[in-house]
């Protein structure tokens, strides 16, 4: 979670505030998801409807840069945001107990919130675009912040201005993100020609097929749990993985005790049973392993 003008307290903090939030980034295959939230004092609402901002989408990317500034300039406007790595939103819908998109977006929405009112930012109105059932995510809001009246509204980031600078906050914030994204995997000799990250787009497609590794899937920029992402790998490498034996009560077993951990969430499918039978009792080992002289260590 990232954030620059929710460092400091603003001197209008103790006044009635209203907050807008939005995000931007929910459908790409790549990049982060970020969500966004401007604040200010219900006073100022009418020189906030006269600042011209409107939702993100519709906006030239040159218009988005040059509002973000001026909302940064504007003394009487707060803003953060939250930017959710796409390995973090990969592990959490990919963990045993899965949290899925419309989760991460709740926490990530009330984790801004609650970051406004621990600075001392006396909210009471909190505009938002739904995500998920309307209805229940504003009981939901309204469950955890009593003292907050909540708007959840479709088009959200067109009707309400606060969430229209909300919207812009997201929206800039990723595609920086996105343009000085630092590639991990530098080796690979990976590009950054991959288009605008939805699944759709032709250039996004054409970069995953051909940054996919065999075996290690794909670079961190991309969320390998989307379904777009299995598509790609129908032809990886059979790969069984070792670890420890976990007993009933959770607790590692001896390192004599192994098994296989079958891999197939990106289209990978698990070797036989003779297989997983040889290579845990030490017999052989996957070629992949064998060719680079790689074991499993229980003690460093």
């Amino acid at each position: 979670m990232g954030s620059e003008s929710m460092s400091t307290t603003p001197e209008w903090a103790s006044e009635p505030c209203i907050m807008g939030i939005d995000e931007a980034g929910r459908g790409p295959v790549l990049g982060p998801m970020v969500y966004g939230c401007l604040y200010c004092p219900i006073s100022y609402q009418s020189t906030l409807a006269s600042l011209k901002f409107a939702d993100s989408k519709t906006l030239k990317e040159e218009k988005r840069e040059e509002l973000f500034e001026n909302l940064k300039a504007d003394k009487s406007l707060g803003w953060a945001v939250d930017v959710i790595d796409p390995r973090e939103l990969s592990a959490k819908m990919l963990a045993k107990n899965k949290i899925n998109l419309n989760e991460i977006s709740h926490d990530s929405a009330m984790g801004l919130i609650s970051r406004a009112l621990n600075m001392g930012v006396l909210l009471t109105e909190v505009y938002l675009d739904t995500v998920g059932d309307a209805e229940k995510y504003r009981a939901k809001l309204s469950e955890r912040f009593r003292s907050i009246k909540f708007v959840v509204s479709k088009k959200a980031d067109s009707l309400y201005p606060v969430v229209s600078g909300a919207s812009i906050v997201a929206k800039v914030t990723r595609d920086r993100a996105l343009r000085e994204w630092v590639l991990e995997e530098t080796e690979e000799n990976v590009n950054r020609s991959f288009g605008s990250g939805y699944p759709g787009d032709p250039e996004t497609k054409a970069w995953l097929e051909n940054h996919k590794h065999s075996v290690f899937g794909f670079p961190s920029l991309v969320r390998f749990s989307w379904g777009t992402c299995t598509s790609h790998l129908k032809d990886g490498i059979e790969v069984a993985w070792e670890s420890d034996e976990t007993d009933e009560n959770g607790n590692s077993g001896s390192s004599h005790s192994k098994r296989q951990v079958k891999l197939s969430s990106f289209g990978f499918t698990a070797c036989k049973s003779r297989s997983e039978e040889i290579e845990s009792s030490g017999k052989g080992r996957c070629k992949f392993f064998q060719s680079r002289k790689l074991q499993q260590l229980s003690q460093f």
